[in-house]
Formats: structure tokens, C-alpha cells, sequence
């Protein structure tokens, strides 16, 4: 079946080798080259379809509904920022990908952006799906993939502005992506704190945004705090309004998390703190306290045994990752950090784990062996070509810029 998305369209429903609508008239085949093939959500601002390309490759169409000014340059906006991001915690968009759709006999455009689609669950339907809050170990885990993706958009100068539960998506490998680049604000074009013009727009969710925000100056540290006010969702699975002390402007969440880690909740509550200086001053900043705070999780064990790899599953087996035989069942001797730092090496292992598996320390401590003068750009590299896939060896570079 193919839908049409003529809005007044009375019935959208058409066979699948037909390039008009049978009903309205409104071409079916968008650009040539996307057909859609069912529809996937409807909100206030528009409606979201997945669509096939001529490729036969599923991906998601995002349709503006509301055709005033104001929505119509946030949508632009998105799909500039899309096209500009390369991460793969962002949706990424194609070439062309955004464009006007003129249904039959309309003199109104439709405005559409088709993008990946991202197959899993948002977190706030996750918890909900799952019935408990994740534990503290997931959560440091978290924070570092979100932390990542958020350098990576803050380093190409933009504010996300609307992280929240809903606007985060799982996909069944256990990465996390961050969607809804809609509300994106350029970091330059926002006026300091305090000067009386040119206000950003005011993008507000409640309780997950800063009185800064509220005013229309955000800054970086905005999305920090918007980032751990989700935190005390996903660990509590309580609604933040529950949580909330509007006397003390603060959130009494520490007694719903058993057993809770002290550094893990005074790091979340830096980065609710009301107080822009209060908050971490970057994603750098962000990730080092996590690296430091998850050694209490993930007891990590410095060089693996023959026994332990064996032992490991047989997709991360050393033949097939195909790593160096030499790598097995020996001792590293411990290598000079050199120019990397003990939180980049840290930062290496819990991302070249991904692609690899638990033989990733041995890669990181047997590179610094052997190389200690590598600057950090170098070592980063230097793991890179020992990822046997060369899309994985990419997407390794890119988390680690």
C-alpha cells in the first residue's frame, strides 16, 4: 500500500503501483524516489510516515503541518543541523532530503525531511515497557553515549535545547540516539546572560528546562541540566512533578534509588544545579567525572586471560575481530601514558568495547605499549585501524574526535 499525504486527502490508501493518489490526484512517488509506506506518529506540528526509498531502504518522513513562518524556520533548521552533524548518536539525513511538497490543486506546501530511521524505543516508553527504573550502572553508561553526542553538538556550535526521556531513542544494540533537532539554536546567535537583546526562541518541556532557558538565553550548560533532570527520571521512574520542591527549587529524588552512589548523585545534581556556573563547564568535563564515577560499576579487568577470551561469545572471538594472535593470553607490561591521559584511555576502552568486545583493554594497553609517544589524536588512530570493519573503524574515529 501507498499513503498519501495530502492532508484533506479523504482516502489515502493506494495500491502499491500507483504514482497518483486514486482519490485526490496528489503524486504518490515524493521527489522521484520515496514512497510511503504507513504512518508512524502525528503531533501538534506534524506527522511522521515511513517511507521506502527506490533502494528499498526504510527510512522516516517528517512532514510540517503548520505552515506559519516560525515553525517553518525551525524545520529548516533541523534539517541544516541534520546535514552538518556526523555522529552516529544523531539521525543522519541524505543530500536533497528536505523539500516542498505540493499536494493536488493546493496552493500550500507541504514541508518534508526524510532521515534514518532509528528502530528501537524512546526511553520514556522504555521505562515504561520495562516497569522499573534502570540501574546506576546503565545510567553511567548512559550519560558517557549522551555526553559524546552532545560534545559533538556542541563543538559544531548548536544547543539542542529539548533533551528529555522522549527525545532520546534506544535501538536494540544499546546505542542511544538523540532526535528532535527541531528546537536547535545556534550557539553564536544566542546573547549572553543578561544583555537585553536578541532573545532565542523560548523552547520550554516542563521541569526539564533551566530558568536560563525559560528566558531565552541558553547556553551549553542548559542541555547539562535538561541531561540530569532525565537522569532522575530513568533511575527513580518517578514523574519529575513528584519529585519537585518548588520551595527549595530542588529535586528530592536521592531516596528512591537504592543504594545510591554518592558521587553518581552529587554529579546528577551539578548538573540540575540552578546556577549556570554551577554546572559543568563542557562535555570534557562531563565525561572525565563519568569515567571516574563508573570505576565504581565496571570492575574492568586490566588485561584479559586466554581463558576469558575463549570463554567469551563467539562473534567477539579473536579470529573473527581479526586480531593479532599475539594478542592472546599475554601479560602487557604496563605502558608510560605519554601524551594520553588516563580518561582518554578509559574513554577508548568503553567505545572500541562496542565494536569489539571484551578484548578491547588488551587493544588499548598493548597500542600504549607498544607506541608510547603517541599523541592522543595518534592513539585514537592507532586503535581505529585495528577495527576489522572499516564502518565501524570510521564511526570509532568519530566518537572520539
Amino acid at each position: 500500500m501507498s499513503l498519501c499525504i495530502n492532508p484533506i486527502c479523504p482516502r489515502p490508501q493506494n495500491p502499491d503501483d500507483r504514482l497518483f493518489c486514486q482519490s485526490c490526484g496528489s503524486e504518490l512517488l515524493l521527489e522521484g524516489r520515496y514512497s510511503v509506506l504507513s504512518m508512524l506518529g502525528e503531533g501538534g506540528c506534524g506527522k511522521t510516515y515511513e517511507v521506502g526509498d527506490r533502494d528499498g531502504i526504510s527510512k522516516v518522513l517528517k512532514v510540517l503541518s503548520k505552515n506559519e513562518p516560525k515553525y517553518v524556520e525551525l524545520f529548516h533548521r533541523e534539517a541544516k543541523v541534520l546535514s552538518q552533524l556526523n555522529h552516529p548518536g544523531i539521525p543522519t539525513v541524505e543530500p536533497n532530503a528536505y523539500f516542498a511538497y505540493l499536494p493536488k490543486d493546493s496552493t500550500a506546501p507541504l514541508y518534508c525531511l526524510v532521515m534514518e530511521k532509528i528502530t528501537g524505543l524512546d526511553l520514556q516508553k522504555y521505562l515504561q515497557q520495562r516497569g522499573s527504573p534502570i540501574g546506576q550502572g546503565l545510567a553511567v553508561q548512559w550519560l558517557i553515549q549522551l555526553a559524546t553526542i552532545l560534545k559533538a553538538v556542541h563543538t559544531q556550535q548548536f544547543l539542542h535545547r529539548d533533551i528529555k526521556p522522549s527525545n532520546i531513542m534506544l535501538k536494540s544494540v544499546g546505542h542511544l540516539v538523540l532526535i528532535d533537532f527541531g528546537t536547535v539554536r545556534t550557539i553564536t546567535k544566542v546573547s549572553s546572560v543578561g544583555e537585553p537583546s536578541t532573545q532565542a526562541t523560548r523552547i520550554m518541556s516542563a521541569l526539564y528546562t533551566p530558568m536560563e532557558q525559560m528566558k531565552g538565553k541558553p547556553v551549553p550548560q542548559s542541555d547539562f541540566f535538561a541531561l540530569g533532570r532525565t537522569f532522575v527520571y530513568l533511575l527513580t521512574g518517578q514523574d519529575l512533578s513528584d519529585l519537585y520542591d518548588p520551595e527549595a527549587d530542588v529535586m528530592e529524588w536521592r531516596g528512591y534509588v537504592p543504594n545510591l552512589s554518592e558521587k553518581l548523585a552529587d554529579f546528577i545534581d551539578q548538573l540540575m544545579a540552578p546556577l549556570v556556573s554551577q554546572r559543568p563547564a563542557n562535555a570534557d568535563v562531563i565525561l572525565q567525572k563519568l569515567f571516574e564515577i563508573q570505576r565504581e560499576f565496571v570492575a574492568v579487568p586490566e588485561v584479559l586471560t586466554s581463558t576469558q577470551i575463549r570463554d567469551a561469545p563467539t562473534q567477539l572471538a579473536p579470529h573473527r575481530l581479526g586480531l593479532a594472535p599475539d594478542l592472546i593470553g599475554h601479560t602487557a607490561k604496563p605502558a608510560p601514558l605519554s601524551q594520553v591521559s588516563s580518561a582518554m584511555i578509559e574513554r577508548c576502552k568503553q567505545e572500541l568495547a562496542e565494536f569489539i568486545g571484551p578484548i578491547a583493554a588488551i587493544v588499548c594497553q598493548r597500542t600504549l605499549a607498544q607506541k608510547p609517544q603517541l599523541s592522543e589524536r595518534e592513539f585514537v588512530e592507532a586503535i581505529a585501524q585495528q577495527i576489522p570493519k572499516p564502518e565501524d573503524a570510521n564511526a570509532f574515529r568519530q566518537r572520539l574526535r
